[in-house]
């Protein structure tokens, strides 16, 4: 149930950069997340929504993403989710991973997110 979960919040935060909608990809994003781009980490939600504008500009996603493995700990309390990045045109152009963290009852937001230029 709980991999389930943690699946379909992938893929609702996947679809933010489909509908183009920023406001709503920065509600997955927890406060002491650290996301990782080309220049190092990125820390706290404030400073990755606002590095991640530049993705949410124009009518189409630069990329988008799906969850291929996702596994929970026993306690229930942190996830990860890995999977495929893809380019406009549908071919895999990069990896994810992130960790998720449990909120509150069913809510998980991310607290660590890496991409990586390699296949899955």
């Amino acid at each position: 149930v709980l991999t389930q979960q943690v699946a379909d919040t992938e893929r609702a935060f996947a679809k933010t950069m489909a509908d183009r909608d920023a406001k709503a990809f920065a509600t997955f994003i927890a406060e002491e997340t650290v996301f990782f781009n080309a220049k190092g980490p990125v820390r706290g939600k404030a400073a990755v929504v606002a590095d991640w504008q530049r993705f949410f500009v124009g009518p189409e996603a630069p990329f988008a993403w799906a969850p291929q493995d996702v596994e929970v700990l026993p306690s229930g309390t942190l996830a990860l989710t890995s999977g495929p990045v893809y380019a406009p045109d549908g071919k895999v152009m990069a990896s994810f991973t992130s960790i998720w963290r449990l909120e509150a009852p069913g809510v998980w937001r991310i607290i660590f997110d890496k991409g990586c230029d390699c296949p899955p």
